[in-house]
């Protein structure tokens, strides 16, 4: 016979248990959705570092390859060199076949202008020559012709002192008219012939003049005049070929300054060095020896250790808490304090690609808050030694928990792990009660370090860094989920 009791048991329980599992999803989905909008704290943070790309600065093979992942460099190491056999230098042949011609043609103005020179010299001296001996010949023409002029004047004297005595005796009916006009023609023709005689004085006075001067008249100075205007045709070639010489010498001192930089091009393509532009650490390496690389290629990448700063993940909603300046606590690294410097709302391919690891990936209205650690980048402060006692040397790619300070809602996630970090720690501290109770009993000092103990466990963040003996680089070169 059945308990009519029992039969409206089961419904009861049945709706009792519904209504806790509703419950318990109820509150799982408030605790899930709710504190991550308005939570101050935030496990969803990487620290990051700049990274400096070293490309190719030319095409080539690699020769040498120094730089080994994980290993330090200063500013200037060389990490690999490149070298480019297979350079084309059709532009050098070019130009020094252009250089060539310009030579040949200077070498010849020059030849031709020394030609023309000394021949111009030569047709001077000659030129001199005949000057100096046609001075003599027109100077002794003309002492010869003042003396023709002096007799010429005699002669005419002579005459009109008979024509004065034949008037007189006309004059006193001694002589008659008829002798006196032949006398009278006489006189007159000797006047004429010195007027003559003088006239030929002055033409050669004005020619040796002339000659002097550097001008040829006359029938005589023909030749002269000739060697003079030849002369005056080559001293034009001699000035022409002087011009064309400097045309030359400027275009050969062009030239040969292409050449020289080209030629400093050629032996910048033919050899190059890939060297560090920073301290660092080398993050990754993109080429191997022997490998044929382009011009920009990426060779290594540094990443700067010196300069870390922290990429958290907060929602929109705490963006005015986060502005720069909002100091925060940074657990699960060296770092323990911190500033936010800046707050993106999102970021690209083109922007993870200058850092050591890409940002995590955010939904929908969140943001980036960037966080600079307390006592980086000041003069003077021990950073990589501060580092080294609990992590890495370069603790890049590990993951910590950032609070904000005067925090008042926590992460859930964070909650919920030290949550679980308190159970492991009461159930393991409730086995080595039991296991030592029988020999070791509980006393009060006892029962106070094994509270301080849940507490230190309920306070301290489960630490999701790589251990320090693995390798830093094969963490930064893991892949992120964007």
């Amino acid at each position: 016979m059945n308990n009519p009791s029992s039969g409206r048991r089961h419904p009861a329980i049945l709706r009792v248990s519904a209504i806790g599992v509703a419950g318990l999803l109820s509150a799982l989905m408030v605790t899930a959705v709710v504190p991550p909008i308005v939570a101050d704290q935030s496990d969803r943070a990487v620290v990051n570092a700049p990274v400096t790309l070293l490309t190719a600065p030319i095409g080539g093979e690699i020769d040498a390859l120094t730089a080994l992942p994980g290993s330090d460099v200063r500013d200037g190491d060389r990490l690999a060199q490149i070298s480019n056999p297979r350079v084309d230098r059709g532009t050098l042949i070019t130009l020094e076949e252009k250089s060539s011609d310009a030579r040949q043609k200077l070498d010849a103005a020059r030849a031709k202008g020394d030609s023309d020179r000394a021949y111009v010299a030569s047709l001077d001296a000659e030129l001199a020559s005949q000057t100096q001996q046609l001075k003599i010949q027109f100077q002794s023409q003309i002492e010869e012709l003042r003396a023709r002029v002096a007799q010429s004047n005699a002669q005419s004297g002579e005459k009109k002192a008979l024509v004065d005595r034949q008037s007189n005796m006309v004059t006193r009916n001694a002589a008659s008219m008829d002798m006196l006009r032949p006398t009278t023609q006489q006189f007159s023709a000797a006047l004429h012939n010195a007027d003559a005689e003088s006239a030929k004085l002055n033409q050669k006075i004005a020619q040796l003049d002339a000659l002097s001067k550097g001008i040829y008249v006359g029938d005589e100075l023909v030749a002269l005049n000739n060697l003079a205007q030849k002369r005056r045709d080559i001293n034009l070639d001699a000035t022409r070929m002087e011009i064309e010489e400097k045309q030359q010498s400027a275009v050969l001192a062009d030239l040969e300054r292409l050449i020289e930089t080209e030629q400093k091009r050629l032996a910048n393509l033919a050899e190059a060095d890939v060297l560090s532009r920073g301290p660092g650490k080398v993050l990754t390496i993109g080429a191997a020896m022997g490998r044929h690389v382009n011009a920009g290629d990426t060779i290594s990448s540094i990443v700067d250790c010196n300069n870390p700063f922290v990429v958290a993940i907060f929602s929109y909603r705490q963006g005015q808490n986060m502005m720069p300046g909002t100091r925060v606590r940074i657990d699960g690294s060296s770092f323990r304090t911190g500033i936010v410097s800046a707050v993106l709302p999102k970021t690209s391919d083109k922007v993870d690609e200058r850092f050591a690891v890409p940002f995590p990936q955010t939904e929908r209205r969140e943001l980036y808050a960037i966080i600079t650690p307390d006592g980086v980048n000041e003069p003077g402060a021990p950073v990589q030694e501060a580092k080294t006692s609990e992590t890495s040397a370069c603790p890049i790619g590990q993951w910590v928990t950032v609070t904000r300070d005067n925090g008042i809602v926590p992460s859930m996630s964070v909650t919920w792990r030290r949550l679980g970090n308190l159970v492991a720690s009461w159930s393991h501290d409730d086995g080595d009660k039991t296991e030592t109770a029988q020999d070791h009993p509980v006393d009060a000092e006892t029962h106070r370090a094994g509270i301080a103990r849940l507490q230190d466990a309920s306070r301290s963040p489960a630490l999701q860094a790589v251990q320090p003996d693995q390798n830093w680089s094969s963490r930064t070169r893991a892949p992120v989920s964007r």
